[in-house]
């Protein structure tokens, strides 16, 4: 008599026990426990008998990428994407965290991606799953965040009949992925995996492996890959004339200003050392905010629309710019005068504006070749003069919000009362609306690393990206900034920092509405509607989940807060009261300044 295994959930069909063959049973006979039809079945005996104990796809899945150094897999389980769950509580070299929606599991990948330039993993079922992963994985995607997803399919004998949660996968991922493809035979397990690690780590993207959760329940044997053998570095130095061309243009210049975008996070040492032998003052996008200590005298903080006004001052000083690791799409903050750009990806370089020389490469690697070659200037008086009185009017503002008192909060005195009690190595993470302004602005890094979803501006980011980095660097302090409307939308994962003992801390800008929203209905000339909400007590909620919670409706109060909840061991929440009307202006134009 034999046996016969179920591909789709791997329920077994004894016919002795059934008390009649395999072939005899009616043609439109299905498995008992998931309805597969009897062609989805095969017999277990013979050669088969010493498979059952043998290694599934989805521990070669998992496998491969423990060797590739994943760590941590985020994700929520289900029917389609059960074999893998399985194969994970089978090992030891990856943790899967348990997240409430999978726009957490994805942020948190794409974060982990940006802060450590290693590959992270997110997982869904099929279906609804699959698509809650979309707005992760789209962030991940436009900030070049090497992130690889692994959704769950619908068993292939399925595929095409409309069952449940069935989606075209391929067709849904492939706009916006580096790769996507499914799986569909056990031997492409390997080299599918990967290859798809290969394209979310070289290209800084996402990728998506499509899994029918048949395919990852069959049997595998072939060896895991080497990824020493298969996968490579590629730094790219530019080309020695474009790199001559520059450094004719950087001698030339008497006041050269640097502004340095994401692409200098790994090199701002050397950016620093740069700037220090042209004597050129440093603005830096939003998500190299901190790269450079912001307390150098040759640094004059972010420069765009989020910036502070005074960037925008210095930068119609300069008579060159050289743009290094940035797109920067706002041509209207970028005066007319001679652009020297670098980037890995030739197709930014003159995107917004016309440039005269264009180096594509490695940040850090041109800025090491521009180094060595440009001449050492001497110092332009009256141009650091200059800078350094912008400067010293930058640092007033900042004294006058720290000592602004008012009640309700001063959302400016917020950032001055963060950054008294912040650690120096701390990692802030900040989420999408009118408090991203108030930090960019305000918060004078010195040492602290920052991170936001750049290109999408996702509200909902801050949050997730805290627990992803409070996991990458468990030793260091990781604190998100929040706007009301932002943390609502995932607060619910709040309870997967206590379950995991994450310590994050979350500050929360409440004023009851999405303040930004009323910025830019008013800004079009539209009447502000559609804002507003009540909150709940979102210090309450953190004590509810197990963590800490502070109301802070007086400047007194959130110091008192800040410097007992920041030394917590616990994951807290800082659910500070600020003025719903003061708003912070945006940049508008170089010509403005």
């Amino acid at each position: 008599m034999a046996r016969w295994r179920c591909t789709v959930c791997n329920y077994i069909y004894d016919e002795e026990k059934g008390g009649v063959s395999f072939g005899d049973l009616p043609g439109d006979w299905v498995c008992p426990i998931c309805s597969a039809p009897k062609s989805a079945f095969v017999q277990v005996g013979g050669e088969r008998v010493e498979e059952e104990g043998a290694p599934t796809v989805a521990d070669k899945i998992v496998a491969q990428l423990a060797a590739l150094g994943v760590t941590h897999i985020f994700g929520i389980p289900g029917d389609s994407i059960l074999p893998l769950i399985d194969s994970l509580s089978r090992q030891e070299e990856i943790k899967f965290i348990l997240t409430r929606h999978e726009e957490t599991a994805a942020m948190m990948a794409s974060a982990h991606g940006k802060l450590t330039g290693r590959l992270g993993v997110c997982l869904s079922i099929a279906g609804p799953g699959a698509t809650n992963l979309i707005t992760g994985l789209v962030d991940a995607a436009t900030d070049r965040a090497p992130v690889l997803a692994l959704i769950g399919q619908v068993a292939q004998v399925f595929l095409g009949s409309e069952h449940l949660q069935e989606i075209d996968e391929i067709e849904i991922f492939s706009p916006f992925s580096f790769f996507a493809e499914a799986l569909a035979k056990p031997a492409q397990a390997i080299n599918l995996t990967m290859f798809a690690a290969k394209k979310a780590l070289l290209n800084r993207g996402a990728a998506v492996m499509s899994l029918p959760t048949d395919i990852l329940a069959e049997p595998l044997r072939d060896e895991i890959w080497e990824p020493g053998e298969h996968l490579f570095e590629q730094p790219i130095a530019p080309s020695a004339a474009e790199v001559e061309r520059a450094v004719e243009l950087i001698d030339r210049s008497r006041r050269p200003l640097i502004f340095g975008g994401w692409g200098i996070s790994d090199c701002g040492d050397d950016v620093l050392r740069l700037a220090e032998k042209i004597y050129a003052p440093i603005a830096t996008t939003t998500r190299a905010k901190g790269v450079i200590p912001e307390t150098n005298e040759l640094a004059v903080g972010v420069l765009g629309s989020v910036g502070n006004r005074y960037a925008a001052k210095v930068i119609r000083k300069a008579d060159l710019i050289i743009v290094i690791g940035s797109g920067f799409r706002q041509r209207n903050l970028i005066p007319y005068i001679p652009v020297v750009q670098v980037d890995i990806e030739g197709t930014r370089l003159g995107k917004s504006f016309p440039i005269k020389a264009g180096l594509i490469g490695d940040a850090e690697e041109a800025v090491r070749m521009l180094r060595e070659r440009v001449k050492a200037k001497e110092p332009d008086k009256e141009y650091l003069g200059e800078i350094a009185e912008l400067k010293a009017a930058y640092l007033r503002e900042l004294e006058e919000d720290a000592r602004n008192r008012s009640v309700p909060i001063n959302p400016g005195y917020v950032i001055q009362a963060l950054k008294r009690n912040a650690r120096k190595d701390a990692i802030i993470t900040v989420d999408s609306g009118d408090h991203t302004y108030w930090f960019y602005k305000k918060y004078l890094c010195d040492g602290e690393r920052t991170l936001l979803s750049a290109n999408m501006a996702s509200m909902a980011f801050a949050f997730p990206a805290a627990l992803a980095a409070q996991i990458a660097y468990p030793g260091r302090q990781v604190i998100a900034v929040n706007g009301d409307g932002g943390f609502g939308m995932l607060m619910a994962d709040f309870t997967t920092a206590v379950r995991e003992n994450l310590p994050v801390k979350v500050v929360v800008f409440n004023d009851s509405k999405i303040k930004n929203i009323a910025k830019e209905q008013a800004l079009y000339g539209y009447p502000v509607y559609g804002i507003s909400f009540p909150n709940p007590d979102f210090a309450a909620f953190a004590r509810s989940c197990g963590g800490e919670g502070y109301r802070c409706e007086t400047p007194d109060e959130l110091d008192k807060a800040l410097e007992r909840g920041l030394a917590s061991d616990k994951p807290t929440i800082f659910d500070v009261v600020v003025d719903p009307e003061k708003m912070a202006p945006l940049v508008k134009s170089a010509e403005e300044h």
